[in-house]
């Protein structure tokens, strides 16, 4: 096990992860659009949010101090929780958040961390495809870091393409007075996430480590036609329609993937 490092006083540092998935669904119709719109409302609600949100909030070690949640018309939802580390560092000694305000000095630093999500479901009707965003942003100030969660929110979506980026501000001090810009150390996002998630996607970084930050984008690799039809069965599709559906469905990915138009 990892040493930790000695610091004096608390650490400050502020670690923001941006994590970022979208799910491709190829509905033909407008009313098959406007199904899967309603179901994308009601799978991920502003309810279901929070629960996962919860959930990251206990993986990373902190606590929720406040949670603001909204559903929106015609579509979309939205979270942000206000959260805190467990414990509060004061004068050299750990005390719980609540007893972390002492005469004039509030430790805000810790609570100043977030949890927000946001989703952005939407469609063209030339398309024939409808797709589904979320954006989920942790940032936490101290010892937490929410790279850790990245497992579990990869498996709450159906995540076809999937962009993250995480950035490491600020300085701390070790006993000796030396800033430390880095509380560990890492060389890509891909170093939190198992092995058989990331066989499952063609993954690239890009990463500018002397700034401390850090990208990695994802691609699944093999979709099936089936896991993208809505309210549809691919055997009532003819062969040749399928491969050109498949194609559609891939360019868009490939799309949002590189983040250009192809023509």
């Amino acid at each position: 096990m990892e040493e930790k490092l000695k610091l004096y006083g608390f650490n400050n540092l502020t670690k923001a992860l941006s994590f970022n998935i979208y799910d491709i669904c190829y509905a033909k119709s407008a009313r098959e659009q406007q199904d899967y719109i309603k179901y994308i409302d009601e799978q991920y609600n502003s309810e279901r949010l929070t629960n996962i949100l919860s959930t990251v909030t206990e993986m990373i070690g902190a606590r929720i101090l406040n949670i603001a949640k909204q559903d929106y018309d015609p579509q979309g939802a939205s979270v942000t929780m206000l959260i805190a580390e467990e414990d509060a560092v004061t004068s050299g000694r750990k005390k719980p958040v609540e007893s972390a305000i002492l005469g004039d000095t509030i430790l805000a630093h810790l609570d100043k961390s977030h949890v927000t999500v946001h989703t952005y479901p939407e469609f063209h009707p030339g398309t024939s495809i409808a797709t589904f965003r979320v954006d989920i942003d942790v940032a936490t100030c101290g010892e937490i870091t929410p790279l850790k969660t990245l497992d579990y929110m990869i498996a709450q979506f159906d995540s076809d393409i999937i962009t993250m980026d995480y950035r490491v501000r600020g300085f701390t001090r070790d006993l000796n007075g030396r800033k430390l810009f880095m509380d560990s150390k890492m060389r890509s996002i891909q170093e939190f996430i198992a092995k058989e998630t990331l066989d499952r996607y063609d993954a690239v970084d890009i990463n500018l480590y002397q700034a401390n930050l850090y990208h990695t984008r994802m691609l699944i690799k093999e979709p099936q036609l089936q896991n993208y039809l809505f309210n549809t069965d691919i055997y009532e599709i003819p062969p040749k329609d399928r491969l050109a559906i498949s194609n559609s469905l891939r360019r868009e990915m490939i799309e949002i993937y590189s983040g250009r138009n192809l023509y």
